[in-house]
């Protein structure tokens, strides 16, 4: 199984696949005694039970009270959305996720308001509502998306395992009872447990003890993450008995080490942005919420495997607040500010995101909207060694083979890049070896054009007939007529590196990607100046047995046009570049645009403009020298 296989067969990790013997998990008595000993008698989540009246009136104004009590008083008002049974088929006869998922999601997000509006206001009025929600949800046949139950077996009853979407909500309705307790009725708080045991904690006992399948528990990506931040969380917040809650504590220690592995050792998510959101996010929940019931024993972000990666946030910002959407990422996300600040303030990185959160609340989870507005009551411990190096007018990930550049300071600081070697047979891939992102201003106007909307086929088979994930939708070459092949092998080979205060170079051989077997030669160098406005040359440099034939393309979901036989100008939202193409001596050089048709997650139609060699060509270069206007 390659790295990319979880990835485009989600539904696997719910197969019926056992553990190797090394992977299942038996701790031992006098472990298990020494994690009971740290923790508290009673169970703890982030957040104070709304009898603590003092902490909630601290905090109210920093939750955006207004905005709370709003959305709640705007929910008492609307029905709760039906889920039917239909809407849950939909996916397996249409491949359709987003009809059910907006109404499932709706569902629940009714919990995070409720909670924190009666955590603020302290009047009763919403624990009806709230109760009402809970008996709904546990009335639900399977808390999965419909996405992760492909064959339907949970939803028929013939299993019972964990998605993301059963994890997070096991931890949204504990963080809700110990939010709420005894406000509740003895029926909604039993109902809850009941609930957990059938859905969460019975199923994962059996997966740890290889006697159910799922292999999420050794996933190298934010399954893993995700799923163990909301199983412990929920067993933190609910269970009782100190050596039960032990017995998760040390589970999550044994198996969160696989998301790290996801990272390259440099700390890069190849995931992409909106992941590291998520998935690290979510270890970062996880090592918080371990930490506040150990009482500071344990603290998952004190490995040194956890450094570089708790550091990307911080480090792979291209210039105002815009990142490169390599991966399965929207083009306008970015680090969230939030996690940003709480990671840097533990690991000491002394960096200030140029997005600034609005709000604490928005689209988080009431967990993680509680873990960002309540301090936990205990100092975090002092980070070991320096802290990771951030900003700056570059960062490097040489394991990753990615490259980010950004303006001198002196300078006015309009023009950035970030450029990725990569191979691929990543997380959440795309055949994108040597695509790059260009910025001006806050605009992406040469733009990776990011994700689409996920359907069945984006993680199936057929992930590649899209041409937002195909090479096709990514400037790069199409050699011979072929775009690049999917796997680890189609890889770039980082061939040099040098980098000034002046200029930053980097060249490729992306030969590799390309299942052509007349290429005998492809590299890509680029060479960011920094000087005046700044600048940055791409050169192709090709070479076959035969004659072939050969094009570059650009790709920007703004406007293009011809200024002369070699020149073009691209615009986007009021920036724009100069690109200057200088095709091999004798070759006539032409332009074919193409808009790309997917529904991609930027809600905007891209367009590929080919820069395209007439005749077939044994050997040259390509060049490109594009500049800000």
């Amino acid at each position: 199984m390659n790295l990319q296989t979880p990835i485009l067969f989600a539904s696997l990790c719910l197969a019926s696949g056992r553990l190797s013997a090394a992977d299942v998990f038996q701790p031992d008595a006098p472990a298990l005694e020494k994690v009971a000993a740290m923790l508290a008698p009673k169970p703890t989540a982030f957040g104070r039970p709304l009898t603590d009246r003092a902490a909630w009136k601290q905090i109210a104004s920093h939750l955006d009270a207004a905005e709370i009590k709003s959305q709640a008083e705007a929910l008492l008002k609307v029905p709760l959305s039906e889920q039917t049974e239909e809407g849950f088929l939909d996916f397996s006869r249409t491949g359709n996720r987003g009809r059910y998922e907006r109404v499932m999601f709706r569902r629940r997000s009714r919990l995070k308001w409720f909670v924190l509006a009666e955590g603020i206001e302290n009047q009763g009025r919403f624990i009806k509502p709230l109760e009402e929600t809970i008996r709904a949800l546990a009335a639900e046949r399977t808390w999965l998306l419909p996405a992760h139950d492909g064959h339907l077996d949970n939803f028929n009853g013939r299993s019972t395992v964990i998605d993301l979407g059963a994890a997070m909500l096991g931890w949204e309705l504990a963080t809700a009872d110990w939010i709420v307790g005894e406000k509740f009725s003895p029926e909604i708080r039993a109902l809850i447990r009941q609930e957990l045991q059938r859905r969460i904690f019975k199923p994962y006992r059996r997966m740890t003890a290889g006697e159910q399948g799922q292999y999420w528990l050794v996933f190298t990506h934010n399954w893993n993450s995700v799923c163990l931040a909301g199983v412990t969380g929920a067993a933190l917040a609910v269970l009782e008995d100190t050596q039960e809650r032990a017995w998760f504590v040390l589970a999550a220690d044994k198996y969160s080490q696989y998301s790290l592995n996801g990272f390259t050792p440099d700390g890069y998510c190849t995931e992409g942005v909106g992941y590291w959101n998520y998935g690290f996010g979510h270890y970062t929940m996880l090592s918080e919420a371990v930490r506040l019931a150990t009482r500071g024993g344990m603290d998952f972000l004190a490995r040194k495997e956890a450094r570089a990666p708790a550091a990307y946030g911080s480090t792979i910002e291209i210039i105002r607040g815009v990142c490169p959407a390599f991966a399965d990422c929207p083009v306008d996300a970015h680090p969230d500010p939030c996690l940003v600040q709480l990671l840097n303030s533990r690991l000491g990185i002394p960096f200030q995101p140029a997005v600034t959160p609005k709000s604490v609340t928005g689209k988080r989870t009431l967990y993680e909207v509680l873990m960002f507005a309540f301090p936990l009551p205990l100092a975090p411990p002092a980070p070991e060694g320096p802290p990771p190096a951030v900003g700056g007018l570059r960062s490097w990930f040489p394991d990753a083979g990615v490259l980010v550049c950004r303006p001198a300071a002196e300078s006015k600081g309009r023009f950035g890049f970030a450029v990725l070697g990569g191979n691929n047979g990543e997380n959440h891939n795309h055949n994108d070896v040597g695509t790059y992102v260009l910025v001006v201003g806050d605009q992406p106007v040469l733009a990776d054009i990011g994700s689409e909307v996920y359907t069945a086929r984006t993680f199936s088979g057929h992930r590649y007939d899209s041409k937002a994930l195909n090479s096709f939708g990514h400037p790069v070459p199409l050699v011979a007529g072929k775009m690049q092949s999917t796997g680890r092998q189609a890889a770039a080979k980082v061939l040099r590196t040098e980098f000034s205060d002046d200029q930053d170079s980097i060249a490729f051989d992306i030969k590799s990607a390309y299942p052509v077997p007349t290429l005998t030669n492809l590299n890509r160098t680029f060479v960011f100046f920094r000087s005046g406005a700044g600048s940055l040359t791409l050169t192709d440099e090709f070479e076959f047995t035969s004659p072939q034939t050969f094009e570059n393309a650009l790709l920007t979901f703004g406007k293009w046009e011809k200024l002369g036989p070699r020149t073009l100008r691209v615009s986007d939202r009021g920036q724009s570049v100069r690109v200057e193409i200088t095709p091999p001596a004798g070759s006539t050089l032409e332009f074919v645009a193409e808009e790309i048709k997917e529904d991609l997650s930027a809600h905007r139609t891209p367009t590929r403009v080919a820069l395209r060699l007439k005749e077939p060509v044994q050997k040259g270069s390509l060049v490109l020298k594009i500049s800000p206007e």
